[in-house]
């Protein structure tokens, strides 16, 4: 059964609960706490993408072609679209003689809004490469050449997408039950949140080597390139520093990598919301003794304030006693 995580209060009274499960686990896959239950099977989401971009590594790939840790942080990401985003992603596909048509993730507008005004008032249109998933794309393109595979890299019997199935089920310790088409079209297998959490806490303790402590200190040097200005993933990985790689997953998913304390964690929330997904990872980051309750990019998600249209504070959205 799932538990309440995240309360949302209107003055007095209980408005809202969002319910959902919780693990933490060390990099032998030993649970030392949880919530709700562990063996919850989930699609990842987004939240796995640090796994899916250890082939891009591992196989020599990012080293032939030059990748740095800028590069790598991309792979993980799911960016908003800002220039900072899309010039990085252009120059990547140029880079490999390839371009915007040879990706397969599709077109939606900037997760920024400031970039997508911007592109409004300009009549300009997106294109693939706005997609908060262009840069993990540019990673299958970079190992589809490298492994000299079709145009269609996102099918799931391709060499690029069997590399990372392969991965994932090392990681998790698990054989995936099957999987679902992610936003991206790209394949997203299924694992419990005991074998997510186990895998991230692998990836922190450089169980894949060189390419798993290349892809950690990636994403926890470009915390910005990993989503953007204003989201929770950046914006709670800078004020930590380098002790904690966070990664948000579609529908209610987060990761953490705490690569000091050899711990991995992984939640769900049931209803997907993504208030409740944060909350719940800032009060787990608290918990764990990662960062201040009092910290102002915290208390934005652990006690986030409900206003109105007038302005006036009108609830909070706080965890459930059970995490603090």
């Amino acid at each position: 059964m799932s538990e309440v995580l995240v309360e949302m209060w209107r003055g007095s009274f209980l408005e809202c609960q969002h319910r959902g499960h919780a693990v933490i686990v060390n990099s032998r896959g030993d649970i030392l706490e949880s919530w709700g239950n562990p063996s919850k099977e989930i699609l990842p989401r987004s939240a796995c993408k640090i796994l899916q971009a250890v082939p891009l590594v591992e196989s020599g790939a990012a080293d032939a072609y030059g990748l740095n840790l800028e590069h790598l942080a991309l792979s993980c990401a799911s960016h908003q679209g800002d220039s900072l985003h899309t010039q990085a992603v252009s120059k990547w596909l140029a880079s490999l003689d390839l371009s915007e048509k040879d990706l397969r993730c599709g077109t939606h507008w900037p997760l920024g809004k400031e970039t997508t005004n911007e592109m409004v008032r300009l009549g300009k249109e997106p294109c693939q490469i706005h997609n908060n998933c262009s840069g993990k794309h540019s990673g299958f393109l970079t190992l589809n050449k490298f492994l000299k595979g079709d145009a269609e890299y996102i099918d799931i019997n391709h060499p690029v997408q069997k590399s990372i199935l392969s991965v994932f089920e090392e990681m998790t310790d698990e054989t995936s039950s099957g999987y679902g088409i992610d936003g991206c079209s790209a394949p997203n297998h299924a694992t419990s949140l005991k074998g997510l959490a186990t895998a991230m806490a692998k990836m922190g303790v450089g169980e894949r080597g060189p390419a798993s402590l290349r892809l950690v200190e990636a994403m926890a040097k470009y915390p910005l390139l990993v989503a953007g200005e204003g989201r929770a993933c950046s914006e709670l990985m800078s004020v930590i520093g380098g002790r904690v790689v966070l990664k948000t997953g579609a529908e209610g998913v987060y990761t953490a990598i705490l690569p000091k304390q050899g711990l991995g964690i992984a939640l769900k929330i049931e209803d997907g919301a993504t208030r409740g997904s944060e909350c719940a990872i800032a009060a787990l980051l608290v918990r764990l003794g990662l960062c201040d309750v009092k910290n102002p990019m915290i208390q934005k998600r652990m006690f986030s304030k409900l206003k109105n249209a007038a302005g006036i504070e009108v609830g909070t959205i706080r965890p459930a006693n059970c995490l603090m």
